[in-house]
């Protein structure tokens, strides 16, 4: 089996892994604390250039949420964060590794009526900029072509952001995906939307918008 193939399976296998081992702390709408209301006790709608609004849910990152990280961000409603928690040097950490990052946070689209995940990676600090970073994390993926980098706002961070497209022989045809880097005293933080496929994709992009637009140094 080629290693794109691999990399494909051993995400499905990490995402059963994440059911298992995780300590998240989530609340039972959002998984998350934190959530932002609107005039009348209801969520406030979030809305991107470009992108249909979403409904917010609870805020990530933070002390006391499902998945602690050097940053901050608003989630979709309905959205679940579980913490990935993968022993060093088990034959499954390799999986949750891609390029200089490691997979800290899995949030499923799942209970939101959507198929895929929105994941969130940690390195170590460096002084490589998000650029580089994001560079390495794509190259990292074998099945990974037709990239375009952009320089992006983050909410109060200046971000690089990646649109590309995967194929591989687990896939019926190419898909879209999406990923943003940025740097952080605590070292560099990916946040990264796949999907099942490109319509999956499209239909997840407001909640990785609003996850983008929302962006706070924890």
């Amino acid at each position: 089996m080629v290693v794109g193939a691999v990399r494909a399976a051993g995400a499905a296998v990490l995402s059963v892994l994440v059911a298992v081992t995780s300590a998240g702390c989530s609340s039972p709408s959002s998984g998350a604390t934190g959530t932002d209301t609107g005039k009348n006790g209801d969520s406030a709608p979030a809305k991107s250039a470009g992108a249909t609004p979403v409904r917010r849910g609870g805020t990530l990152g933070g002390a006391g949420s499902a998945c602690e990280l050097p940053v901050t961000f608003a989630l979709a409603a309905d959205w679940k964060p579980e913490a990935v928690r993968v022993e060093p040097g088990s034959d499954l950490a390799a999986l949750a590794e891609q390029g200089p990052v490691t997979m800290v946070c899995e949030i499923d689209a799942k209970p939101a009526g959507n198929i895929g995940y929105l994941r969130v990676w940690r390195g170590k600090p460096s002084s490589d900029g998000s650029r580089e970073v994001l560079e390495a994390f794509v190259a990292a993926d074998p099945g990974a072509t037709e990239a375009t980098y952009t320089e992006v706002p983050a909410g109060t961070l200046t971000a690089t952001e990646v649109g590309y497209t995967v194929d591989g022989e687990l896939l019926d045809e190419p898909k879209t995906e999406h990923a943003f880097a940025v740097t952080t005293p605590d070292g560099p933080v990916v946040v990264h939307l796949g999907g099942l496929d490109s319509g999956e994709h499209e239909a997840m992009l407001p909640a990785y918008e609003l996850a983008r637009t929302t962006l706070r140094l924890g």
